[in-house]
């Protein structure tokens, strides 16, 4: 199972680990705009927790076993500003809107986005968790403190 930028309830927040939707969270929470590397337009697959695991028990319920990879994601990419905004709106009124500040992280891909045609075939999985009630679901949901172990 290769999981692609998977954001939801329980995360951890603040840490050097946590993906963009965690660390624009963080942020929105603690009354900061969200800030927004290079142009915003770099493009990924966000991936509600409930899909993550819904895949998980179909993979593990699967007969005959399903062998190879599946990539686990929405099918859907968005850039990271759509993610900034739709965070921020779903955290309600008087939020900063997020601001581009250019720069970026040594290391990070311009465009991460996953095929998910094989977990469709081979598992009969789809996302179903929208982009923007997900968003909505994630901007209250509870995070975690501290690094991942």
């Amino acid at each position: 199972m290769r999981y692609h930028n998977v954001y939801g309830a329980r995360m951890h927040r603040d840490t050097p680990y946590a993906g963009v939707a965690a660390i624009f969270r963080s942020a929105i929470e603690a009354g900061r705009a969200p800030r927004v590397l290079e142009d915003g337009r770099q493009r990924r697959d966000f991936v509600h927790v409930r899909d993550v695991a819904r895949a998980n028990v179909i993979a593990l319920t699967a007969a005959p076993p399903v062998a190879g990879p599946l990539n686990v994601a929405s099918g859907a990419p968005r850039t990271v500003l759509d993610l900034a905004r739709a965070l921020t709106a779903a955290a309600g009124t008087r939020r900063p809107a997020p601001e581009v500040v250019g720069g970026y992280r040594i290391g990070d891909a311009r465009h991460v986005f996953a095929d998910t045609e094989r977990a469709r075939t081979k598992l009969g999985f789809t996302a179903s968790v929208a982009f923007d009630e997900g968003m909505r679901d994630f901007a209250s949901a509870p995070l975690r403190a501290g690094t991942p172990q």
